[in-house]
């Protein structure tokens, strides 16, 4: 790859205020213009994979809600998180048991927002305030959470850290823009920059749980772009990964490119929390051995 420095993302002007900074981006820079930015139509299952190349399972914010999934042929499945609702032990057993279920080589999981009991800080807090918001998470003993992570046992789970599989650098990280106050939430601005920042360079894929600014990140019922200003920043200035996966605003399934790395959001519930959104699968060629 090519030499050149290291680049240093700051927190942008505009990051309080995503949809601004989509517009100022879009009408001062084409940020999210053709041709480079567009939409791009998933390929259908039965595509034979081209030689030298891996085929990658995208699901996310499949919310307990496993059990009608076709899963299609592939190599390596992603989860974006989102797998259960509260992060209840029974649920992430369940999950693990679908898991156990598939054929794929690898899975790869992440947490999401509803992973409440994998956010050891959140879990903290809920216990010193409002008893009655999530009652069947607040009556969990430490010992019933502390390590359920643990249950996962038939997957690679990622929480801010990295994996190579088949050749791929795939990292990992659950944290959200603050959103009613879930799990793995943080502040815009530099509080999620600093979770940002701990992504190397050199990943070949990044499994986030939420969108990027402008990248079905859409809200339609609210009008509004949800995605995080300085993950955008660092995916498009820093990283560069060929794939940045995602799942989150249900509303957003669907995959675009920006001309270098393709943006899958994957999540099956639609919006109304129906799990009907097909899993996009999504040829990557095989890292050249160095």
């Amino acid at each position: 790859s090519m030499a050149h420095g290291k680049v240093t993302i700051t927190v942008d002007e505009y990051s309080s205020n995503p949809t601004q900074a989509f517009t100022h981006y879009n009408i001062n820079q084409s940020r999210f213009q053709p041709p480079h930015v567009h939409m791009v139509d998933p390929i259908p299952y039965d595509t034979p994979k081209p030689a030298g190349h891996t085929r990658f399972v995208c699901v996310s914010d499949t919310h307990s809600r496993t059990d009608g999934i076709q899963m299609p042929y592939g190599d390596v499945l992603l989860h974006m998180g989102d797998f259960t609702e509260l992060g209840l032990p029974s649920e992430v057993k369940k999950f693990n048991d679908w898991l156990g279920g598939l054929p794929y080589e690898f899975k790869v999981v992440i947490a999401g927002n509803h992973e409440l009991t994998f956010d050891k800080d959140f879990m903290a807090e809920l216990v010193k305030q409002d008893y009655y918001r999530f009652p069947s998470v607040s009556k969990l003993k430490p010992e019933d959470f502390d390590n359920v992570q643990s249950l996962l046992t038939n997957c690679v789970y990622l929480q801010d850290s990295d994996v190579t599989i088949k050749g791929f650098r795939i990292y990992g990280t659950p944290w959200t823009p603050w959103f009613n106050g879930w799990g793995f939430n943080l502040p815009r601005g530099q509080s999620l920059l600093d979770k940002w920042n701990l992504i190397p360079e050199g990943i070949d894929i990044l499994m986030t749980h939420g969108p990027p600014l402008g990248f079905r990140d859409w809200v339609p019922k609210e009008l509004q772009r949800v995605g995080c200003v300085e993950l955008l920043n660092t995916v498009q200035k820093r990283v560069r990964p060929k794939l940045h996966a995602f799942g989150g605003i249900h509303e957003g399934y669907g995959i675009m490119t920006d001309g270098y790395t393709s943006f899958i959001n994957a999540s099956t519930c639609t919006v109304s929390f129906q799990p009907t959104n097909p899993p996009i699968v999504f040829d990557l060629p095989n890292p050249s051995s160095s």
